[in-house]
């Protein structure tokens, strides 16, 4: 295994600080200053390509200096929010590198977001005007019913004589490049796009995101990529996320390269995108890298010509497959959040780790795992009140050092719109009086040598029979079995126990043998962290950037008067999963089910 003295693991942090380090340094070259520099640099060159639009440098340029200013003659003062409701196209980037270039922020709506929560996310950033797709126009009104006095709605494309057109009305002022004494000149530390939250665990919030962060991001993983003019990177993750829109994009565009933008994911269209297009990077999320290795086998799964893999949240199990099958050269796997100020790297490509920090840069990547009480729900103090740190391979939650000088670049937590929700995130008091830290939310590891492993999310993570029950690693050991084609855990209430029992929601191929399944859990998992309920599903709904909808199911239980799917029971006297009825159901309600199954599992 490679370690930190080799030169090809040592070379993309270097290539991240050389290009990150002069951000700092000039205050008011923002992103879009930066695309101005490279549309007269890179001219005709490709930037954004898709089926349907496609933009060189030049016109990427050009077509933000026209929302630039288009937003100057809607009168748009600095720090008014203008809402982007659209899916991935290149204009998308052409319009918040305008509106943000003059001072505004635009918040990236959900396209998938409907009805009240919708409005929700409209209310919380207050926006003066909305641009949408105009086949998004329906269900935007519909969700703005009676909210219309309040913002003004423009709609992009035909299709929509309600409203007038955004993309005709740019068309009126001129496209070249904005003179200082035209415009304003927003600098680092204002605030560009509010990013929204996926709402998993409640409605989503606005996370704000500043044009420092923009810069960071883009820079960094061009770095970490090593990204070149010749290099032209996939996208189909959607650009309302701060990896789709943000990252993807801008990390290839800073240095000279290219991005493909797809409408959305497909395992049967993609290994033809990437040829066509002749693709070197793809950004991925784990799940899509699972559905690759899951799909049939394809012509061209081979042929495509990409270098680096880059993304997160690719599971141990799928990681090797994935790299196997389809001759993937390097993946790169990350660990970030929109919010927080916790940015770990694998570079080494270790498989299942989520990055490691080098020792030269431990100062510049303040991490801690701390000790965590999942009955309280809160990390652990000890007798004077100060937090824990975990040891090796120790579970507890990662945080992230908040820097006491404000102006600091490196650590600090912008927050969300709202101050009650920003202030949730940070732990104080944790390793000395008065210090600060961002509370990521997540259940991590780190083994002796320095990497660090996801283990749950805080909230998924439950206690049964006194242990705690990591959903992610149990969900993981059953989606390996084989027949297993999905898998997702959560903890259900059962009356007279405490703590909440295992349910694991799974989809099965040809070839599942329910037999087989429970020997292999039990050779596998211990007896507390096994399942005690099974729902065999046909799919798992996950949200737009493929987290699964947990919650949902979790609400749902496991009455069959109620949940369609065939729910089983793991009969401790039988020792065999058996079909739950609804007297089976009663007779769970009335009392305590016994669980004392005497196997001997693997540990």
């Amino acid at each position: 295994m490679k370690t930190l003295g080799d030169r090809s693991t040592i070379t993309p942090w270097l290539r991240a600080l050389e290009l990150t380090a002069p951000i700092a340094k000039n205050p008011r070259r923002i992103l879009p200053t930066v695309i101005e520099e490279l549309a007269e640099q890179f001219g005709s060159a490709p930037a954004l390509l898709s089926d349907h639009e496609r933009l060189s440098y030049r016109e990427l340029g050009e077509r933000s200096n026209r929302y630039a200013r288009w937003a100057l003659g809607q009168g748009l003062d600095e720090g008014d929010v203008v809402g982007l409701f659209m899916p991935n196209r290149p204009e998308y980037l052409a319009i918040w590198l305008g509106i943000t270039r003059v001072g505004g922020i635009v918040a990236l709506l959900n396209t998938n977001v409907t009805g009240s929560a919708l409005a929700h996310c409209v209310d919380i950033v207050a926006p003066k005007h909305i641009i949408a797709a105009a086949e998004l126009i329906g269900p935007l009104s519909a969700a703005l019913l009676g909210r219309e006095a309040a913002v003004k709605i423009w709609a992009h494309g035909a299709g929509s004589d309600e409203f007038p057109r955004v993309d005709c009305d740019v068309e009126l002022p001129p496209a070249e490049m904005l003179r200082d004494a035209a415009r304003r000149r927003p600098t680092l530390d204002h605030p560009a796009l509010y990013i929204y939250t996926s709402g998993t665990t409640g409605l989503p919030k606005a996370a704000t995101v500043s044009h420092f962060r923009l810069m960071q991001w883009s820079h960094w993983f061009a770095g970490m990529m090593d990204v070149r003019p010749r290099d032209r990177l996939y996208n189909c993750l959607p650009m309302y996320h701060s990896i789709g829109g943000v990252v993807a994009t801008g990390a290839p565009l800073v240095a000279g390269g290219s991005v493909v933008l797809g409408q959305r994911f497909s395992t049967s269209r993609f290994w033809d995108d990437v040829v066509e297009w002749d693709c070197t990077l793809f950004q991925y999320i784990g799940e899509m890298c699972r559905y690759l290795v899951n799909s049939p086998s394809h012509p061209r799964e081979r042929e495509h010509r990409l270098r680096i893999c880059c993304g997160n949240g690719l599971r141990l199990e799928v990681w090797n497959a994935f790299q196997r099958r389809f001759r993937i050269p390097r993946i790169l796997e990350f660990y970030a959040a929109t919010e927080g100020n916790v940015s770990l790297f694998n570079v080494e490509a270790k498989p299942g780790a989520i990055g490691r920090i080098p020792p030269f840069l431990a100062h510049r990547f303040p991490v801690a795992v701390v000790q965590f009480d999942v009955e309280r729900d809160e990390p652990a103090r000890d007798a004077r009140g100060f937090c824990v740190r975990c040891g090796p391979n120790e579970v507890g939650e990662a945080i992230g050092r908040i820097p006491e000088d404000p102006s600091s670049v490196s650590g600090r937590f912008e927050g969300y719109t709202s101050r009650e929700a920003s202030e949730k995130k940070i732990l104080r008091g944790v390793f000395e009086p008065g210090d600060a830290w961002f509370r990521t939310g997540d259940l991590m590891r780190r083994d002796a040598g320095g990497y660090f492993y996801f283990v749950d999310r805080i909230g998924d993570t439950f206690r049964w029979k006194g242990e705690n029950v990591s959903t992610a690693e149990v969900a993981e050991t059953i989606a390996a079995c084989p027949g297993v084609t999905d898998a997702l855990v959560y903890g259900v209430t059962i009356p007279g126990a405490e703590g909440r029992a295992g349910m694991a929601a799974i989809v099965v191929g040809p070839g599942f043998d329910l037999v087989a399944f429970r020997r292999y859990l039990v050779e596998r998992l211990p007896d507390y962290a096994r399942p005690l309920l099974l729902r065999i599903r046909d799919e798992i709904e996950t949200t737009p950037t493929f987290k699964p909808k947990a919650r949902r199911l979790a609400q749902q239980g496991y009455d069959p008067a109620v949940v369609g799917d065939p729910i089983y029971v793991d009969d401790p006297v039988r020792r065999a999963f058996v079909r739950l009825d609804q007297d089976g159901y009663l007779r769970i309600q009335a009392g305590p089910v016994r669980s004392d199954r005497a196997e001997s599992p693997a540990r």
